[in-house]
């Protein structure tokens, strides 16, 4: 197993990033099937692999169809991604629980302090119905890490939610309610906010629930609902170990051991600078499955790192998919 995960969340620079990326694509080569046989079916010289922007990225799909791992190690759990009835779903075996809680919470506390200094309310019926989701760990452990009596899961009990809102508000609790998209919506059809103490975060989309909306008009719906400047995001997905967070206007930056890079859509092997494209992720906390994933969703990326999504591609696989079968 790759021994060194206190490196990768002790990045400061960089060049601490370019060297951890490095190392762990050569030890993902090594010892990760799939991606090998993926590189391999593409004709790549992993020895002209200088930089991380050299680093070919795994089609996300390769996680309906094939269990994406690089060690041996039994896993702790597995995470399965949302999906239709009758669809395939995304599966990743989760080796190590340690460094997929190491890393959403120093994530979280970078951007957001000690989750004890919050109360946090989680709003994701989708997410608590269906099982295995990797966000319903993640706010149940910042949820215990918070140690406060209001803080929990609501599922459709919006009322009691209404009402823990209020109470929270008078006694100028600072508070983080995190809320699938269309959950939110349904709250704010039921009650107008003036929040002053509450952070509003809005992850995922409309599960099929409602229709779908641009992000922003569907920022300003729930602005206006809660009575706030501005709706927080969360950015994250099954198939990896970290978060993007934005804390406002769609602009979101990523902890120093995540990196986003923009494909052509064209051309899924090429990356380009200043103009739409494929989401390309690298994840390092990713270890032990693949830490280079090419998503569907498309954005552009900005000089300083951040990036926003614009969409995901009309095609529901990301091209490149199909070129193996193992």
């Amino acid at each position: 197993m790759f021994k060194n995960t206190k490196q990768i969340f002790s990045i400061a620079s960089e060049s601490d990033f370019e060297t951890l990326a490095l190392q762990v694509f050569q030890y993902q080569y090594a010892h990760n099937h799939v991606y090998r046989e993926y590189i391999n079916h593409l004709k790549i010289n992993t020895d002209e692999i200088k930089s991380y922007t050299d680093i070919p990225f795994l089609p996300i799909d390769f996680f309906k169809s094939h269990k994406v791992v690089t060690t041996t190690h039994k896993e702790d759990k597995v995470f399965t991604s949302s999906g239709t009835t009758g669809s395939i779903v995304s599966k990743h075996h989760i080796a190590r629980l340690s460094i997929y809680e190491h890393s959403f919470q120093q994530a979280f506390e970078n951007f957001y302090g000690n989750p004890s200094s919050f109360c946090i309310l989680a709003l994701l019926p989708s997410y608590l119905e269906r099982g295995g989701s990797s966000l319903v760990y993640m706010c149940d452990q910042l949820i215990e890490q918070s140690q406060h009596p209001n803080s929990g899961f609501y599922l459709n009990n919006l009322d009691e939610l209404i009402r823990c809102l209020k109470t929270l508000e008078s006694k100028e609790q600072p508070t983080i309610l995190l809320g699938v998209s269309y959950a939110l919506l349904d709250l704010i059809e039921k009650q107008d906010f003036q929040l002053k103490h509450t952070i509003v975060m809005e992850t995922g989309g409309m599960k099929g629930k409602r229709k779908e909306m641009v992000k922003e008009e569907l920022h300003k719906t729930l602005a206006n609902g809660f009575g706030l400047d501005k709706i927080h995001s969360e950015y994250g997905m099954t198939e990896l170990l970290s978060q993007a967070y934005s804390y406002g206007d769609g602009k979101y930056s990523c902890p120093p051991w995540m990196k986003i890079l923009i494909r052509d859509p064209n051309d899924p092997l090429s990356l380009q600078n200043g103009r739409s494209g494929g989401i390309n992720v690298i994840d390092l906390a990713n270890v032990d499955s693949c830490a280079f994933i090419a998503t569907q969703d498309m954005g552009q990326l900005n000089e300083d790192g951040s990036f926003r999504i614009s969409g995901r591609f009309d095609q529901s696989d990301v091209r490149g998919c199909n070129l193996m079968v193992i």
